[in-house]
């Protein structure tokens, strides 16, 4: 069996707050080790948003080394997972609302997220969110932020939140801004809303990657013109199926995106709080959803395509897929999964 931790891929799903470690998250709460790890047993979107808000607390209220502390590990995870490119999502307004702090702060994460990532010989970069329950003024100040640093870090534009109550309409004009900027469009939509959800994304945001998006497989037009543009779907399994969006692995509509075509890429979402991180979600695909390594590497070849790496990171990442997949898997090593790692002390 072939290694999933040696095959090459990108993380593009990831919400920085959410990719906690578990002893991280112990620590800046004070907690001993014989304390629960990282919270839980969520029963609704509302829920798991107020426990990520918790999360989210500890870093934007503590120290700023807690912020890089946090960059730092999420991209040694992502090493360790076989990532050769990272894409977090971020928004350092809400860190800081004044527009200047906010920027130096995106700076740092820039920064931090860069020297790790060279020192581990992997790609940094960083994808900028509007909040859908916020005020589109902001989102707009947002998207102008992340046009200062288009060349120079920032890569992608996404919006998160509960897409059933807020609809993209008030949000258009902050995407614009952002492709212009030559950003790529990653909203999310497609997991608390239906097709329509998916269909606004394409028509109003102009999105080209859409974070889940697996409700589009209720709508066959729509699921052939996903495969038709080549629009490409962050899925995160795991995510799914502990927030009510699937009743079951068994019933994951990742298998049938794929056979219609829809170029998808698989994810985390929020290690923190599903328990799941890249390569899990691999290991998972392959042994729960039964996909083959051809498609396990496929799906590792959009997401490094559908990143907003450097071409040159592009092209050899693609080339190592292919050794990967042309390697008898008797002649791969063992290796070691996200938790096995010296990385995660």
């Amino acid at each position: 069996m072939r290694n999933l931790a040696h095959l090459p891929k990108a993380h593009l799903h990831l919400h920085l707050e959410g990719a906690m470690r578990p002893a991280t998250f112990r620590e800046l709460r004070g907690e001993d080790a014989q304390q629960q790890s990282a919270p839980g047993g969520f029963t609704s979107f509302e829920d798991f948003t107020s426990l990520y808000r918790a999360a989210a607390r500890l870093v934007r209220e503590g120290p700023r080394r807690n912020l890089l502390r946090l960059v730092r590990e999420v991209v040694e995870d992502a090493a360790v997972d076989g990532a050769v490119w990272v894409e977090p999502h971020v928004n350092p307004l809400t860190y800081v609302a004044d527009p200047d702090a906010a920027l130096d702060l995106l700076d740092m994460v820039i920064d931090e997220g860069r020297s790790t990532a060279a020192r581990l010989g992997i790609g940094f970069g960083v994808l900028m969110f509007a909040r859908r329950n916020g005020d589109p003024a902001q989102a707009v100040e947002t998207a102008r932020l992340a046009a200062l640093r288009a060349d120079d870090g920032v890569v992608s534009f996404g919006l998160a939140g509960d897409e059933a109550h807020c609809p993209p309409g008030p949000f258009a004009e902050a995407f614009a801004i952002a492709r212009e900027a030559g950003l790529i469009s990653a909203p999310h939509a497609g997991e608390l809303a239906g097709p329509a959800s998916v269909r606004s994304a394409l028509d109003v945001l102009g999105a080209r990657r859409i974070a889940h998006g697996v409700r589009a497989v209720e709508d066959p037009a729509l699921l052939a013109r996903l495969a038709a543009e080549g629009v490409v779907l962050d899925v995160c399994p795991t995510s799914n199926i502990a927030l009510g969006v699937v009743e079951s692995l068994s019933v994951h509509p990742l298998p049938l995106l794929l056979r219609a075509g829809v170029r998808c890429t698989l994810n985390a979402d929020d290690p923190l709080l599903f328990g799941a991180g890249l390569l899990d979600e691999y290991e998972t695909a392959r042994a729960g959803l039964a996909l083959t390594d051809a498609q396990l590497a496929e799906m590792a070849r959009v997401s490094i395509e559908a990143s907003g790496a450097p071409r040159a990171m592009v092209e050899d990442a693609v080339t190592r897929i292919g050794d990967w997949l042309d390697t008898p898997s008797e002649r791969q090593h063992a290796g070691h999964g996200r938790g096995d790692s010296a990385l995660h002390g």
